[in-house]
């Protein structure tokens, strides 16, 4: 099991980023933690837009009409794959443009539901999070209830 300090040498990994320090007495969602949020997201908006290249090479490199239906089925499947990767990646850049909009309007950070604070630790893990936990805990019990 992971200890804190190697979870957050892994987010540090994955993510490229050092988590925010709060200066004592500093105000939530001050310039510099916008400036950190900013950041964090378009760093993650550059990576999904680098993968969206990397596809559409990979797709342009790898397009061959074989003779073999099953070969073609295999490689049609495929890209079928990396198409609906591609197209979730592509909604979660829409949400990210959606997310710096709101840090530019200083409107990043509180709950949709509640209007309490999401928390730093929170956002820093899911940095489009609109709800805050409890809420957003709630949210999904009702729709596993609704959906049964």
């Amino acid at each position: 099991m992971p200890t804190n300090e190697n979870q957050q040498q892994s987010n540090e990994l994955v993510r490229g980023f050092q988590p925010y320090q709060e200066q004592p007495g500093e105000e939530y969602m001050s310039e510099g933690m916008r400036a950190h949020f900013t950041k964090i997201l378009n760093r993650w908006k550059q990576e999904l837009m680098q993968e969206v290249d990397r596809t559409v090479d990979h797709m342009k490199d790898e397009a061959a009409n074989f003779p073999d239906p099953a070969d073609r089925a295999s490689q049609e499947e495929e890209f079928s794959l990396e198409l609906r990767a591609r197209d979730r990646e592509r909604k979660l850049i829409k949400k990210i443009d959606k997310t710096l909009q709101l840090i530019e309007d200083e409107e990043y950070g509180w709950c949709d539901s509640c209007g309490i604070e999401i928390g730093i630790r929170r956002l820093e893990a899911r940095p489009t999070a609109d709800q805050c936990i409890d809420c957003k805990t709630l949210a999904e019990i009702k729709e596993k209830q609704v959906g049964k």
